[in-house]
């Protein structure tokens, strides 16, 4: 069984729209941790954020843990938020919101989070983890599936050849 993991908001919009560039990669992420049995949480942040545009009950709902946002990780954000050396041409709001998700995760003991988001959620995460005040990863769908990615021990697969991105070698 892979390790649990936080699902993003650009994650599950990129799952349920198949236009989207990195929706094949999400729906191998989907299918490979439904086998596996891994559990996937669902937070209420990003419930509303995807809410904006785009029903909930278009998610498989029934295959997530739902987690409220509360006290302990308002707490967690707001040490986060602290620590972080923000970009100032960053939207506050999305960042915030990011924070947020990475404070549920770490207080929950989630290790990763499954985004499309590189230009922020991924960036602040490694930029906190770069200075030890968070052990959560961040996986950027752009990277491509890689079957070990969820691996809590950090070894990742290697690619056979541009041809088979996303394949790893067993």
């Amino acid at each position: 069984m892979t390790a649990a993991v936080l699902l993003d908001t650009s994650f599950l919009i990129s799952l349920v729209d198949g236009k989207r560039p990195n929706h094949s990669i999400a729906a191998q992420y989907y299918r490979m941790m439904l086998e596996q049995q891994s559990p996937m949480f669902f937070s209420a942040i990003v419930a509303a954020e995807f809410a904006i545009k785009q029903p909930i009950t278009d998610l498989p709902l029934k295959n997530f843990r739902c987690i409220p946002f509360n006290i302990p990780h308002s707490t967690e954000s707001a040490r986060l938020w602290n620590l972080l050396d923000r970009d100032s041409s960053d939207n506050r709001a999305v960042v915030r919101d990011d924070i947020k998700l990475m404070a549920q995760a770490a207080h929950e003991s989630i290790p990763f989070i499954l985004t499309e988001d590189a230009s922020t959620l991924y960036k602040y995460c490694e930029r906190l983890r770069d200075a030890g005040a968070l052990r959560v990863r961040a996986i950027k769908l752009v990277d491509g599936f890689d079957s070990c990615a969820l691996r809590e021990d950090g070894q990742r697969g290697l690619s056979l050849d541009q041809s088979n991105a996303g394949t790893v070698e067993q």
